[in-house]
């Protein structure tokens, strides 16, 4: 199974920013975890292949996550970014139901939020 993530970039804070990632087979769980410098790896958001979704506490109200099934592509929608939400954004995917997907991983994309 291939992930192909795209998106990210550099953006000032409060600004929005949108990261897609594209799955070479279908079916899966899907999310985004993110790395920060001297930060372990942490969920942001995933999405179960019915649509049932989990966030993060920090990015509640500012993420969205959603999917296009035909397309087997998993979008997060970035809005009132903050300087703290600068990572490393990795796309993931897994084979079973789960909030935590992380059978598969995609490469990541740089996300830099400036003050």
């Amino acid at each position: 199974v291939q992930l192909q993530a795209s998106g990210g970039g550099l953006v000032q804070a409060g600004g929005s920013l949108s990261l897609s990632c594209a799955a070479s087979g279908s079916g899966f769980s899907m999310g985004w975890y993110r790395q920060a410098p001297g930060k372990r790896r942490e969920l942001v958001a995933a999405i179960k292949r019915g649509g049932t979704t989990n966030y993060a506490d920090s990015v509640k109200g500012r993420f969205t996550i959603s999917r296009d099934n035909a397309k087997n592509t998993v979008y997060l929608r970035m809005d009132s970014l903050k300087p703290e939400d600068t990572a490393v954004y990795y796309c993931a995917a897994d084979r079973s139901s789960t909030p935590f997907p992380n059978d598969y991983w995609g490469q990541g994309t740089q996300v830099t939020v400036s003050s």
